[in-house]
């Protein structure tokens, strides 16, 4: 069981996960032995409650496909247990970041003060320019 909240957890039998060839550098050990992990997560057909499905799907991220599939593939360590553990962190990070309500986000207006610090430096500025342009008709 894979514990995403007090309330939800997510069954072994519906998390498929097979071990793979890790890709990279890593000597026999890459060819020999099958250590990276592949997950996949059907959300759809899932006993997750319907606010996680509509979330999930509606969720922009590489890892989720237009089936609603989750695809985690898990291969920074050389074992495969630990593969597996992180495979499934990541699994359980990405179902709870559905769940939180970011704050929208307020326009500001820029304060009076402000807007006169920039008038008064884009003025400063061109009479420096200003100093700096040679008179010409004072031949």
């Amino acid at each position: 069981m894979l514990k995403i909240s007090h309330k939800v957890s997510i069954p072994d039998n519906e998390i498929e996960i097979n071990a793979i060839r890790a890709q990279g550098a890593g000597g026999q050990n890459v060819n020999k032995v099958s250590t990276a992990i592949h997950l996949r997560f059907d959300t759809k057909n899932s006993t997750l409650p319907e606010f996680y499905k509509q979330r999930l799907l509606n969720y922009k991220d590489h890892r989720i496909t237009k089936d609603g599939v989750i695809i985690i593939k898990a291969q920074e360590y050389r074992s495969q247990e630990k593969n597996r553990e992180m495979a499934l962190v990541r699994l359980q990070d990405l179902i709870r970041s559905v769940t939180v309500h970011r704050k929208k986000r307020k326009p500001t207006k820029p304060t009076l003060a402000s807007k006169l610090k920039r008038l008064e430096s884009k003025s400063k500025r061109g009479r420096l320019k200003n100093l700096r342009v040679k008179n010409i008709s004072e031949d």
